[in-house]
């Protein structure tokens, strides 16, 4: 997953707080899981979320997606679901402008 993680943000310091990421403990099916990112930063035309990203470590493309966002956006948040092979890990990272 670290490959997936490098492949769109780069080399680049993460640091873990503001991002919260929602998804049930259970699902029925993998095929459809309920998944939401909101990030605790201001959307200010000087200082907003430029981006949110996903991965899941278990699945054969472990990057799942990108969310590009402006200060027009209002706040930082995304809601979608996601197909997830089996129980794993999932990371979402913000990118601050």
């Amino acid at each position: 997953m670290r490959e997936a993680i490098v492949s769109v943000i780069g080399e680049v310091a993460v640091r873990p707080g503001k991002v919260k990421l929602e998804l049930p403990p259970l699902s029925e099916s993998g095929h459809a899981v309920p998944l939401a990112v909101s990030v605790d930063h201001p959307m200010t035309a000087t200082d907003h979320v430029k981006a949110i990203h996903v991965f899941a470590e278990k699945n054969p493309q472990p990057y799942i997606l990108s969310a590009y966002l402006g200060p027009r956006a209002g706040r930082a948040a995304i809601a979608t679901r996601v197909r997830l092979a089996d129980t794993q890990t999932v990371t979402a990272i913000a990118q601050l402008s």
